[in-house]
């Protein structure tokens, strides 16, 4: 049985907490934040606390704070010689203070409080620097069903690079089909089975033989007419330097054509 101590309430720390809540060989044997209402309706379930001096001792302890603060959050812990990981994407492991044993232990996910997360689809990225640590790290992945990938710091970082193009940015791009559906009342939903469809294909080819549309084929009068449809200087930066990107990528090097004053 692995024993562990949370520390942090985010959306990270609570979708941890609920899949070591349904493993069999994981203990949570408390959880800390330092605002004790944002756990406290947990308090039923497992041993809650907003004092760092109260922190028990186990196996692990998960940092699962905001990137900005894990390095910091480390130095106040009031113990030393314990195993202290942290599980962001973007921070080095040797950020936690070297008063205690550190490593990572990041699962490669978009997390939101309200979604549920299937964990035996995320990959966990781990790295230690006690080696006599990954064991323990690789058994806490699989406890939850999870393929541990054993990476250094700067393969963790290029992954949340490409992370932030794959989800965050593709979000984005969501939000701004959204804004544009929403200009002339249509449901956005109508789009569902196209962004279904290409994340489908992308994990049956390459992104760039999956690539579609009026960029990859250089259909220019296509790109010129939907410059003139657009709304907003901002969507249309976008829609250039994305057109751009692609048609260089699939060797066309011409410049969308400028929009036209309506």
């Amino acid at each position: 049985m692995i024993s562990v101590v949370l520390l942090g309430a985010g959306n990270v720390a609570t979708h941890l907490y609920k899949a070591f809540s349904n493993a069999e060989n994981i203990s949570i044997i408390q959880w800390y934040n330092r605002t004790r209402s944002s756990i406290s309706s947990y308090a039923n379930e497992v041993a809650i606390t907003d004092s760092l001096e109260e922190l028990k001792e186990a196996d692990i302890y998960i940092i699962a704070v905001s990137d900005d603060s894990i390095a910091e959050f480390s130095t106040t812990l009031p113990f030393k010689d314990r195993f202290v990981v942290h599980t962001s994407g973007s921070v080095a492991m040797h950020d936690i203070d070297k008063k205690n044993e550190i490593g990572v232990f990041y699962p490669l996910q978009t997390f939101s409080k309200n979604a549920d997360i299937n964990f035996a689809e995320v990959p966990i990225c781990i790295e230690v620097y006690e080696k006599e640590n990954l064991q323990l790290l690789k058994d806490l992945a699989k406890a939850v069903n999870c393929k541990p990938h054993k990476i250094t710091t700067e393969q963790r970082q290029t992954l949340h690079l490409a992370a932030v193009f794959v989800n965050n940015f593709t979000n984005q791009m969501y939000r701004i089909g959204h804004e544009i559906c929403e200009t002339k009342n249509i449901e956005f939903n109508i789009l569902h089975p196209l962004i279904e469809e290409t994340a489908k294909k992308i994990q049956e080819m390459s992104p760039f033989m999956a690539q579609t549309g009026p960029a990859k084929r250089n259909d220019k009068k296509t790109i010129k007419r939907q410059l003139k449809l657009i709304e907003k200087e901002e969507h249309e930066s976008i829609y250039k330097l994305l057109t751009s990107s692609i048609k260089r990528t699939h060797g066309f090097n011409s410049t969308p054509t400028k929009k036209v004053n309506k």
